[in-house]
Formats: structure tokens, sequence, C-alpha cells
């Protein structure tokens, strides 16, 4: 599972002129499925997003949790990160897992994130979505289960 993580000031996803999900102040989270996910990764990536200090403090440095902060999460589904583009001009996207697989697994990882005390607005599994943000930073990080299966 490949996590993209914005900080972010402001966001919203949109899905047929209708806003599915808005935050404030938090986290827009673009999450990938692969083949060889499992609900450990979800769990995983889940845990560790809900812990990461990416917050200021009142002395400047990013020492605060995204519950410390007070924000929320909106959750993206988005298959495009398992792109592969070493070949060609137009990406393949084999490993990206089969939707079967990966909306429930998306849908594990919000309600583990939700598990943490975490507000968690989403967008549509599968739907062509509108996502606006503003970047708070810019701050972003990647975060990979495949450090679970190490």
């Amino acid at each position: 599972m490949k996590v993209v993580l914005q900080r972010s000031k402001k966001a919203s996803v949109t899905v047929d002129g209708q806003i599915t999900g808005a935050i404030d102040s938090g986290y827009v989270l673009l999450v990938g499925i692969t083949h060889s996910d499992s609900e450990a990764d979800a769990i995983y990536a889940a845990k560790k997003i809900a812990g990461l200090r990416l917050f200021e403090d009142e002395d400047g440095k990013m020492n605060r949790s995204i519950e410390e902060a007070g924000g929320s999460v909106l959750s993206i589904s988005q298959f495009t990160l398992y792109g592969d583009v070493k070949k060609g001009r137009r990406p393949s996207f084999v490993e990206a897992a089969r939707p079967e697989q990966a909306e429930p697994l998306w849908l594990k990882f919000n309600e583990e994130l939700t598990s943490h005390g975490l507000q968690v607005e989403t967008g549509v599994f599968g739907a062509m979505m509108d996502v606006q943000l503003v970047n708070d930073g810019p701050v972003t990080i990647i975060v990979d289960s495949d450090g679970a299966k190490k």
C-alpha cells in the first residue's frame, strides 16, 4: 500500500458536482493498493499515519500529531499510484489491485484511521474526482507498507 500524504490547510473532493468529502486543517491521503496488500498493510499504514508528528509545536518544530493538532483526514483511493512508466509513453497499471480487492482494503484503512480517533472524510472509490487542496508547507510524505513486510 502506498499513501501520498499531503498536509493541508483546506481540501475537498467533488464527484459529479457534489462535494463528497471536505476538511480544514489535516491530511489529504492519496491511497494506492497493490495485489500483495492485505489488511495488515491497511492497519500498518493507518497506525503509522495517525502517529506521525508533522504539525508544528509552539517552537515551530514538527512535533505534534494530527490528533494533537485537531486535524482531519481526506482519504482518496488512487490506483494510478501503481502506474508503471518504465516502458513506452503510456502507463501500465498491472500492479494496481483490482477493485474487488482494493475497495475493501481502502475501507479497512479508513476504518483503522477512525479507530485512532481521526475524523475521516472520503472521495468515492473508482469515481472520477476533482480534488482541491491548499497544501500546507508544503509537506508531502510517502508512506509505503512494504516496511511492514520486512
